[in-house]
Parts: structure tokens; C-alpha cells; sequence
């Protein structure tokens, strides 16, 4: 390392699982290394972690039964400050909260167990205030045991500003909704419904912002899909899987990156313990795999660029490590170039 640390990176963890809740780090601005700085396992299970735009607080959904989401303030990278909660963790109104959101002055849970959206306001201090709005996704999908009702797995705001979507696995679909953002309240607007059985994890738009890109767990396949964010609808224009043919057992997919320059789209698949990298044509509506290249470690829950978009991290909860590549630009293709330990690591973030 060459020892000078200009960036931060948060990692969550299950602490259920012998996680220490949220890791603060350094990164090295030469070798994209980190270096842990220090933890919190003020909340139980912080699964998925987003910052503040002005980097000064993190927020962060306890994936537990009861629910809740909890905010912190954020130290620098150089190992000044400490995480600090800001307040007790706040309610989110349903179970198993995995991802976060900040959109229109409210932080926005996705809520895996009871399928459902949580809005929550965000205070002056960047503290939580309790929820004013909340939307119940209903149905289910085709898998006798993963989809018997329904399950919001991801939220996110569109590059607009103007849309909520929330992938929902347990009914092949993505909400979209309308955020108010005066009085917190959550409106739904459409839907988009995907191939039965294939489980929608996680989506990422194009930077262009007319394209978003749908993980599938339950079958590992991306689906792309065209965005109208003057009118709000989804509209799915093909499927690509994300293993190669001669992937043996079970995998199950989890996140998916878009690449700066939107060449490429990465995907991290769990059982095969690899990424894939694909490759979209001008047009950004056809995906190819070009190749898989192993995570680094067992169980790849989350990747993540670093803000210049030349390094790739994944977060592998079950060998418990962050493991980061260098990009090839040319090919997209990443290559290992270190890892630091995290046990049961379940996301990364920077800023």
C-alpha cells in the first residue's frame, strides 16, 4: 500500500452469524486496498448500508423479524471518528428489511418477509422519525417454497427522481410507486411482470438511464429491460443468463452492476461463487456473457464499484471477505487483486 488513504468504504454484516455489524474503512487511492478502521454492532443484522449525499451519516436496515433501520454518524477514512448511532433504531413495519434507499427527504426499506415499502423520514440531525407510509405488495409466483407471497427484495429510486421501484421476488414483478415527498406517503403507480419463476433480485439502470437491468435469483438470468421515466413503465426486451452452460448445481444470483461507461454489466452468483461479466451492444438492449471469473471467496452477496469505477469489490458472506479486482477496460473482465477479512459480509459501500 502506498499509504495514503483518500476514500471510505462501509461493510455490513450478520451479526447473527458472527458478523461485527458495520466495518468502517480506508481505501488506499493507489492499490483500491482496504483497511479496517472500526466497527459497530450497535444494530442487529445491518444486511445493507446506504450513506447521507454529503457523505456525513449512514443509514443501515436491522434484517431481523421485527424489522427496523438505524442511522449513524459516518467517520472519515483515515480512521478519525467512530460510528455513533444517531437515536434508537425506528420501526420499519415489516420483517426482514434487505435494502435502502434515500429518495425526497425519506430513507426507503425494502421489506423481504412481509413484501412490503416503508418510507421514514429523515430528520434535521439525519436521524429517523417514524414511518408515515407504507406500500403492501400482494400475489405470489410459481416456487412451491420461495414464492408463496411476496417479497420486496430491493428499492430504488430511477435516475429521474421521479419513480420508486421495488423488485419483488416472490411474484416475478417491479412495483413502481410515487414517493410524496411532504407527507411521506407512498402511492403505487404500475408493475411489470416478469418471466414466472425467476425470482427478481435486484435491479441497476443504464447511466444513460433509459435501460435498467433485473438480477433474477430463483433462475440466474438477467432480464433488460427499457425505462420511460416520463411515463413510469418498465418494459422487459430480452433475457440473458448470467452462468454458462457448463455450470454445474445449484446458484443463486444477487447483485448486479452497471458499469461507468456502460459497456458492461457485472453479476455476482452465489453456489458458482463467481461474476459474470456481460457485454451490451450500442443499443444497450442485448446483454452477452462473455465470462465468469471467480468472486474470491464462497458466497459473493453484493458487488460494488469504487467511485472511480475502475475497481470491483464483492462482498462474500459465507468465506467472510471483501475481495476487490482490477477492471480490465478494454474487456470488462476483473482481476483479484486483494481482499480483507469480514466475516459473514453482506455489503459494500464508498463515500
Amino acid at each position: 500500500m502506498s499509504g495514503r488513504n483518500d476514500g471510505r468504504a462501509f461493510i455490513g454484516s450478520f451479526t447473527s452469524a458472527g458478523g461485527r455489524g458495520i466495518i468502517h474503512a480506508a481505501v488506499d487511492a493507489d492499490t483500491g486496498a482496504l483497511t479496517a478502521r472500526g466497527a459497530t454492532d450497535a444494530v442487529a443484522d445491518p444486511s445493507f448500508l446506504a450513506l447521507a449525499p454529503d457523505g456525513s451519516v449512514l443509514y443501515a436496515v436491522s434484517e431481523t423479524e421485527e424489522g427496523a433501520a438505524a442511522a449513524f454518524t459516518a467517520p472519515d477514512g483515515t480512521g478519525t471518528g467512530v460510528l455513533r448511532p444517531i437515536g434508537a433504531p425506528v420501526p420499519v413495519g415489516g420483517a426482514g428489511p434487505t435494502h435502502l434507499t434515500l429518495a425526497g427527504g425519506h430513507l426507503l426499506t425494502a421489506n423481504y418477509g412481509s413484501g412490503s415499502v416503508t418510507a421514514l423520514p429523515v430528520g434535521g440531525d439525519g436521524g429517523l422519525l417514524a414511518a408515515t407510509g407504507m406500500l403492501q405488495h400482494e400475489g405470489r409466483g410459481p416456487h412451491p417454497d420461495r414464492q408463496r407471497g411476496p417479497h420486496a427484495h430491493q428499492v430504488v429510486a430511477d435516475p429521474s427522481g421521479r419513480w420508486i421501484l421495488a423488485t419483488d421476488l416472490g411474484t416475478d414483478s417491479v412495483r413502481i410507486s410515487v414517493l410524496d415527498p411532504a407527507s411521506g406517503q407512498l402511492t403505487a403507480h404500475g408493475g411489470t411482470a416478469l418471466r414466472p419463476g425467476t425470482g427478481p433480485r435486484h435491479l441497476a439502470f443504464h447511466p444513460a438511464g433509459g435501460h435498467a437491468y433485473v438480477l433474477n435469483e430463483l433462475e440466474p438470468t438477467l432480464t433488460v429491460c427499457r425505462w420511460d421515466a416520463e411515463r413510469g413503465v418498465l418494459e422487459p426486451v430480452g433475457e440473458t443468463p448470467v452462468l454458462p452452460d457448463s455450470a454445474e448445481g445449484a446458484s443463486h444470483a444477487s447483485e448486479v452492476v452497471v458499469s461507468h461507461d456502460g459497456r458492461f454489466v457485472w453479476a455476482a452468483n452465489r453456489g458458482h461463487d463467481s461474476i459474470a461479466v456481460l457485454a451490451l451492444d450500442t443499443a444497450y438492449e442485448k446483454a452477452e456473457l462473455v465470462t465468469t471469473v471467480p468472486c474470491g471467496g464462497r458466497w459473493p452477496r453484493d458487488l460494488a464499484l469504487d467511485p472511480t469505477g475502475r475497481r470491483l469489490y464483492a462482498a462474500n458472506e459465507h468465506s467472510g471477505d471483501v475481495t476487490w479486482f482490477d477492471i480490465d477496460p478494454v474487456t470488462g473482465v476483473p482481476a483479484r487483486a486483494g481482499s480483507i477479512e469480514a466475516p459473514a459480509a453482506s455489503c459494500v459501500i464508498f463515500g
